[in-house]
């Protein structure tokens, strides 16, 4: 049985310019999709694991302090620009559950740059 090879995938393949299933912006981009091939045959494709970074990866940008009835996905947008970027606050929060960091109030939360980006805080 031969394989078809995609010439565009091929080229992409050995550049830096890596197709990604993930827009930019989801916390899965870049990541390598995988393939398992099940004792039946079918391939089953995955995605690699992510593992979370370090807090201390993260350069604060500024504090916030989670109000009663706030949502995480309002607070990434007013700080991030993006409500689907809520999962930046997690990561960098240390937060296995989103829900986690808006169910108190009084909570202070890190926002932060993206993990290995520097700069100046405001």
């Amino acid at each position: 049985m031969s394989t078809q090879v995609n010439p565009i995938q091929a080229l992409l393949a050995q550049t830096s310019l890596q197709n990604s299933l993930f827009a930019s912006t989801s916390r899965y981009y870049g990541l390598p999709v995988e393939n398992f091939t099940l004792l039946n045959g079918t391939t089953v494709a995955y995605v690699s694991r992510r593992f979370v970074p370090a807090p201390e990866c993260f350069q604060n940008l500024q504090y916030h302090t989670v109000t009663q009835g706030e949502r995480l996905d309002n607070i990434a947008a007013t700080y991030l620009g993006d409500p689907d970027l809520f999962w930046r606050i997690c990561d960098a929060n240390r937060a296995m559950r989103p829900e986690s960091l808006t169910d108190k109030p009084g909570k202070t939360l890190r926002i932060t740059l993206p993990a290995g980006i520097t700069g100046t805080t405001v």
